[in-house]
């Protein structure tokens, strides 16, 4: 995850067979029939093999031994006599067929249902956009609502560390996949602030939530605070920004001469990104974690990124590094918690962090000494102690 000279880091950064459904026979009347069939062919497999030992010889039987039993191959050594085969065969058919039977009678139960019902149950963990667009998530624990919204070209698995602990201290620990990444549908457009700010509102307005939480990392700060400015904070209680990527204005402009000039963010883009996308995460991975961190953790990371579509990564860059925000941050009155890492290479907290929290009544900025961007991975029970108290505070 090298940066571009100049440019930090992320800114820059099974239901019914065919055979069943058009004859009309249920999977419990194949099975009894196949037993039937067991009963008649058993003692006729027996005599093919015993025929072909006689004929052929021990070896040239195998191959029919093989595709049998390894009951009938030993049959001779041990004793077992045809009708003990015949009965071990029906036996073992009969212990395969149960098995399938179990789900065969779970799928009729589920015929049985409404079938919104069904599609419910099938859909239970996505949420549908208004341009059809599916948004899957997770939902773990009971308690106060918290959602979580993941970085850039990172789906909701990165919160792992978080959702876990924090749903057995009691909080309902939601998160989503944003479009195009993760689970979620990959559609053509919609990745404006405006939309993802929108595609949030559908997820907390389809499950009800309310005096919820909502837990953002980098570039997902930017889509907080549109959708408070967008939708309004009622169903909103507090908002904590993990190491924020896109606010203020990281962008250079006339009125913003400390940002990033935009020739070098579209250099990034154009022959960094759309060059070598893997090379610049092995690249740059080590600033984006602490010294001990695990190589096996460093991986994961890197892999979970790469199953974004490089189009969505690119695009989701361009929004957040031209958007400015500096207009939207004095309008939000919720308690705000940032945390940010003095050694945050991606979004370095001076562009970012310091002056977001100086834009937002009611903030609270904490700042961990030697973090990098990644410190929900490398400081997780630091900041997993300090959500919980804040959330529940």
């Amino acid at each position: 995850m090298r940066s571009a000279p100049g440019i930090p880091h992320a800114l820059v950064f099974p239901g019914r067979t065919d055979f069943e459904h058009n004859s009309g026979v249920s999977r419990r009347g194949i099975a009894e029939a196949y037993l039937d069939v067991i009963d008649k062919i058993t003692p006729d497999v027996i005599d093919a093999e015993q025929s072909s030992r006689d004929d052929r010889g021990d070896g040239a039987g195998r191959s029919l031994s093989q595709r049998r039993s390894a009951i009938v191959v030993n049959a001779k050594i041990s004793g077992i006599t045809a009708m003990d085969r015949r009965n071990m065969l029906r036996s073992a058919a009969s212990t395969a067929l149960g098995t399938g039977l179990l789900a065969a009678a779970a799928g009729d139960a589920m015929s049985t249902q409404p079938a919104t019902s069904r599609e419910k149950m099938r859909g239970a963990d996505y949420v549908e956009c208004a341009d059809g667009t599916k948004l899957a998530c997770t939902d773990w624990g009971a308690g106060k609502p918290v959602v979580f919204i993941h970085a850039w070209a990172l789906p909701s698995a990165m919160w792992d560390y978080q959702r876990g602990p924090l749903s057995e201290q009691g909080l309902r620990c939601i998160a989503y996949d944003r479009r195009g990444h993760g689970r979620s549908g990959v559609p053509n457009g919609g990745y404006d602030c405006d939309n993802l700010a929108d595609d949030l509102s559908t997820l907390l307005t389809e499950l009800d939530l309310r005096e919820v939480t909502l837990v953002s990392h980098s570039f997902g700060c930017g889509e907080v605070v549109r959708y408070l400015t967008r939708h309004g904070s009622s169903r909103i209680e507090k908002i904590a920004l993990i190491a924020p990527a896109g606010t203020p204005f990281v962008m250079k402009t006339t009125d913003n001469p400390n940002g990033v000039p935009p020739e070098q963010l579209e250099f990034f883009r154009t022959k960094i990104l759309q060059q070598d996308f893997p090379k610049w995460l092995e690249d740059g991975k080590k600033a984006f974690f602490t010294a001990d961190t695990s190589l096996g953790l460093q991986n994961w990371v890197m892999q979970l990124m790469l199953t974004t579509p490089l189009r969505v990564a690119v695009e989701c860059n361009r929004q957040i590094t031209s958007t400015d925000f500096r207009g939207e941050l004095p309008k939000i009155s919720l308690p705000t918690l940032i945390i940010h890492g003095d050694k945050d290479a991606s979004a370095p907290i001076d562009l970012t962090g310091r002056p977001t929290a100086g834009l937002i009544r009611n903030a609270q900025l904490k700042v961990y000494e030697g973090a990098p961007h990644g410190l929900f991975l490398t400081h997780k029970e630091r900041l997993n102690a300090d959500l919980l108290g804040f959330i529940k505070g």
